[in-house]
């Protein structure tokens, strides 16, 4: 008995000093908490209860929806509908929803772009672009969610957009498809002398929350790519890149590359304003129309190495940096030697009545990274340092625009288009991650067939070396992002009481069912767990119309509590809409059958969520 004590004991004391050397936390809270001391999985761990730091905006490509992430952890956080119908949140069938859609059922949302105040984001508005329908749209950030919607006329694919002025003055939109002006028939041999590429000046009215198109340019006709506006002492300036400058019309693969140079086109908006407001202009199709030909001063070409695709200013306003997509090096363009150059003229001939000023007047320097090949777009760190996606060499180069030093390299998996940093179109990114934005994955994740995901990686910028720390697969197509603090964001929680909307029901004994000729008004409510479309009714969760009626339907969710929102479908009649909490939102459609239809709420809602339904009843016609 003694010997199975001593045993026991002895086992017990070899088992804690056992625990104690593997276990044991022998460091510091210093040594723990410094990042430099996480591993790779520790830096993009969020614990359930806390929150990611950034929110990542990236476009949706030919979805036409807009991808939101959390940064570090790359979750994917929720998927907002902009320029094409959700099923999920009855985006498109609702009646703003689907008015502002226009009948168009997708979008190929390419470059987002958040809102500014001093060149910093503001987290207020995030605006987005339609290549495939030339659409512009604003988002509201407080709700995450589209509040309107404009086509812009006499253009074809913004692709070139959307970039915002220092103080959301203007967004531009310059296009990548050059067409005759109002879309009108000419033939290709008449390309060069009825085709235009044209750039649109939008304003936002934020009161009324309205997009705007103030003035257009009428550009040569060539292809717009990407752009940037000026900050602090460019403040007043805009980039963009051209490509096609031959203006080749077939076969562009090879034809819109026969020039060594493609060209920069430096425009100053306050200008181009003056231009507007001493009517330099012409009206086109109800839109004021600057024609650089006929109303010289405000735009400049700089040549640049062919076929470049971004064009990034630096966040102090100094610089601006493009590079020929298929060349070896960067070019750092300098902003004060281009206005000097301006002022003293020194031109180098004219394209469609745009100076075209000397290369080496504005060149500041190239930078040729050893064997990298592709260079496609740059962002910045809180260092100024620069970071450039080479998309043939599938790596990201990190280096300094002011001595033109290559830093270090990073290796991506595959093939990078653009890359995003924390607040990197601002006068002051933040500099702790970047987002490497890859056009292909190949083996990267699990196979889904022939048709693979793409993919987003997160870079660790904080030290001077690179790392990548998460790899993030993703829908078609990650185009571009923007990432911004989290805390610069305000959502709000319910809809506030609108005391002044008459479709707005806020008692149920309100709830009612109107009949104007053949027109019916429901003003319903919806609530945990059920529908009152009328208040008086026998079956106050029932509409009953005749075949034919036109059916307006208004319900406002009484349930003004978080996260909890309602559905609203009618069974068969490819009906559905969302109403968020405290909401009111609008539905109309023609009782064009006849019959007995359920409705029933499609968010789950609560335990009896099942329950929550009821029918539409259209009296056939006699």
């Amino acid at each position: 008995m003694k010997k199975k004590v001593i045993s026991a004991l002895s086992g017990l004391a070899v088992g804690v000093l056992a625990s104690t050397v593997f276990f044991g936390n022998f460091s510091t809270p210093d040594t723990v908490s410094t990042a430099s001391a996480k591993t790779d999985a520790e830096k993009v761990y969020v614990p359930f209860g806390e929150k990611d730091e950034y929110y990542l905006f990236a476009s949706g490509g030919h979805s036409g929806q807009m991808f939101i992430y959390g940064v570090p952890s790359m979750r994917r956080i929720r998927t907002v509908p902009v320029f094409s119908p959700d099923p999920a949140t009855g985006y498109g069938w609702d009646t703003h929803s689907k008015k502002m859609l226009g009948g168009y059922t997708w979008g190929d949302l390419h470059h987002p772009a958040f809102s500014e105040t001093n060149g910093e984001y503001d987290g207020k508005y995030m605006f987005a672009t339609d290549v495939a329908n030339s659409r512009a749209a604003v988002m509201d950030l407080k709700t995450f969610t589209v509040k309107d919607i404009i086509e812009v006329p006499n253009t074809s694919g913004p692709h070139c957009a959307a970039f915002v002025t220092e103080n959301t003055e203007y967004l531009f939109l310059p296009t990548r498809f050059s067409v005759p002006i109002g879309h009108q028939y000419a033939s290709l041999d008449e390309y060069s002398t009825k085709y235009r590429g044209v750039m649109s000046a939008v304003t936002f009215d934020e009161k009324a929350q309205k997009l705007n198109i103030a003035y257009q340019v009428a550009l040569p006709p060539w292809s717009y790519d990407l752009s940037d506006a000026g900050k602090k002492v460019s403040k007043d300036w805009a980039v963009l890149t051209t490509y096609n400058t031959e203006e080749a019309t077939t076969n562009l693969e090879i034809n819109a590359s026969q020039e060594d140079r493609d060209f920069i086109v430096l425009f100053n908006w306050k200008e181009l304003d003056k231009m507007v407001k001493e009517g330099k202009y012409d009206n086109v199709g109800g839109q004021k129309m600057i024609f650089p030909e006929k109303h010289q001063g405000g735009i400049y070409l700089v040549p640049v190495a062919k076929s470049p695709h971004g064009v990034d200013v630096t966040p102090d306003g100094k610089y601006f940096i493009a590079s020929g997509k298929l060349a070896p090096l960067l070019t750092v363009f300098s902003f004060e030697k281009a206005f000097q150059a301006i002022e003293k003229k020194e031109f180098a001939g004219e394209r469609n009545g745009i100076p075209i000023l000397k290369y080496e007047s504005v060149m500041e320097r190239e930078v040729n990274p050893e064997n990298a090949l592709g260079p496609l777009h740059t962002q910045f760190d809180d260092k100024g340092m620069a970071y450039t996606t080479m998309f043939i060499s599938s790596e990201i180069v990190k280096w300094n625009p002011e001595t033109g030093e290559v830093l270090d390299r990073v290796p991506v998996q595959y093939s990078p288009g653009h890359a995003v940093s924390a607040e990197g179109d601002t006068v002051s990114p933040d500099g702790k991650y970047l987002v490497s934005l890859n056009k292909l994955a190949k083996d990267s994740y699990l196979s889904v067939g022939p048709s693979h995901p793409e993919s987003m990686q997160l870079i660790d910028i904080s030290g001077e070396k690179m790392k990548v720390i998460q790899s993030s697969p993703v829908d078609p197509e990650p185009h571009y992002g923007q990432m911004i603090k989290a805390d610069k964001i305000k959502t709000i929680e319910v809809y506030p009481k609108e005391e002044n909307n008459p479709n707005a029901v806020y008692s149920q004994q309100d709830a009612r069912i109107v009949r104007k000729g053949n027109e019916v008004h429901v003003y319903g409510i919806a609530m945990r767990s059920k529908f009152i479309f009328d208040a008086k009714a026998k079956r106050p969760d029932v509409i009953e119309v005749n075949e034919g009626d036109k059916v307006i339907v208004h319900i406002t969710n009484l349930d003004f509590d978080e996260d909890i929102t309602h559905g609203f479908a009618i069974n068969q009649y490819d009906l559905n809409m969302e109403i968020q909490p405290g909401q009111t939102n609008t539905i109309e459609f023609t009782a064009g059958k006849p019959g007995t239809y359920p409705l029933y709420c499609t968010n789950f809602c609560s335990a009896l969520h099942q329950e929550m339904t009821g029918y539409l009843l259209v009296k056939p016609k006699q």
